[in-house]
């Protein structure tokens, strides 16, 4: 998988060339500005020492925006390979306003931070995200409905779109990415992190109704309610990573299931790898798995032995070849199946399960 060779540069900050080019009037306006917003001289410092950093060698951040710029998302600029806020340089998204050096919302409120899980290369760590009670009220008031005419039939994708792409909802989802993209700049580990993360939120069904139709059904969690609730289903959760992984700049699809009634997620990735040669990985969302692991035996249900339906939802980059996910997923197979054929799991096969169990964090239902 290749890198974009032309990073984002949407804003960029030359403090030196404006004092050679003396344009002191304009200087005078950028440095009240950073006085009044945000106690300017310490950033301007930081700023002018960045432009001369040795030790950053790439110049550009986990969003391909360059360094001393604005990203596309608002308010972040890039700052020693790292994106912060920085509202009054960048502006904010529509309906927030700048405040205190942060953009806030009228849905800003109650927040809560919610800890959030995940394995990269062998090792646990985690992401503190601050959740609003405030907009996961609004989430959950949005209508679940499709209201066509002229006969559209709609479909099980239109329901999973209308989930992901609601623009307020991005706004409040889209800090998330920035903080995975924060951790690391390479795209294969950003999607392995988003996974995981949401492989770790628990299982759990809604308490909530909804009326449908005339119908009393379950509600329908929006991915920042799943965020916000800490829990979802597998359809929830799906929703969630689908939007993950398309704002990571994936290519996206859904694998359903229908006499399981199960969802799983679609990463793009090399033919060799994917389901069923369709050119994306099974990726389950229900709990700790392996990309590519479809073999999964789930309780109640046992394997998915149909076929599934594949909806697309975004194109985009694909994985690399190449990555250890693959392999170690094949290993996990083929002890299952030598369990299933023995009924015994041997010294060394036990070895190898209790590794993968260690590195992915697998609980038990994935890994017997």
């Amino acid at each position: 998988m290749g890198e974009s060779k032309s990073k984002k540069r949407f804003f960029s900050f030359n403090y030196k060339s404006i004092f050679e080019k003396k344009y002191w009037v304009w200087t005078v306006f950028v440095f009240s500005l950073f006085i009044f917003f945000s106690g300017g001289f310490g950033i301007i410092a930081l700023i002018a020492n960045d432009s001369h950093n040795p030790n950053s060698n790439k110049g550009y951040c986990g969003d391909d925006t360059v360094i001393n710029g604005c990203s596309e998302v608002k308010p972040y600029f890039c700052l020693s390979e790292k994106l912060i806020e920085l509202p009054f340089l960048c502006g904010c998204p529509d309906s927030f306003s700048s405040f205190n050096g942060t953009c806030v919302s009228k849905h800003h409120t109650n927040p809560k931070t919610i800890r959030l899980k995940y394995f990269l290369n062998g090792k646990e760590d985690f992401i503190d995200f601050v959740a609003y009670e405030g907009f996961a009220n609004y989430v959950s008031k949005i209508p679940r409905s499709i209201k066509y005419t002229n006969g559209y039939e709609f479909s099980r994708v239109d329901f999973k779109l209308k989930a992901i792409n609601d623009e307020e909802q991005r706004k409040f989802l889209l800090p998330l990415v920035i903080q995975i993209q924060n951790i690391t700049d390479n795209k294969d580990d950003q999607a392995k992190i988003a996974i995981s993360l949401v492989q770790n939120i628990p299982f759990g069904t809604s308490n909530k109704t909804t009326n449908f139709f005339g119908e009393v059904i379950n509600h329908s969690r929006y991915p920042y309610e799943v965020l916000y609730d800490f829990q979802g289903v597998c359809g929830e959760k799906s929703d969630l990573l689908s939007f993950l992984l398309r704002e990571l700049g994936y290519g996206v699809s859904f694998f359903y299931y229908h006499l399981e009634n199960h969802e799983a997620i679609g990463i793009k990735c090399p033919i060799e790898e994917s389901l069923m040669e369709t050119g994306y990985c099974f990726v389950e969302t229900t709990s700790p798995s392996l990309i590519t692991d479809s073999q999964i035996s789930y309780i109640g249900v046992g394997k998915l032995y149909s076929t599934p339906e594949i909806h697309i939802i975004s194109d985009g980059l694909s994985l690399g070849r190449n990555l250890k996910e693959y392999k170690d997923a094949d290993k996990l197979v083929k002890i299952r199946n030598s369990i299933d054929k023995s009924g015994l799991l041997g010294p060394f096969n036990r070895k190898v399960l209790n590794n993968l169990k260690s590195k992915y964090g697998l609980t038990e239902m994935y890994y017997r």
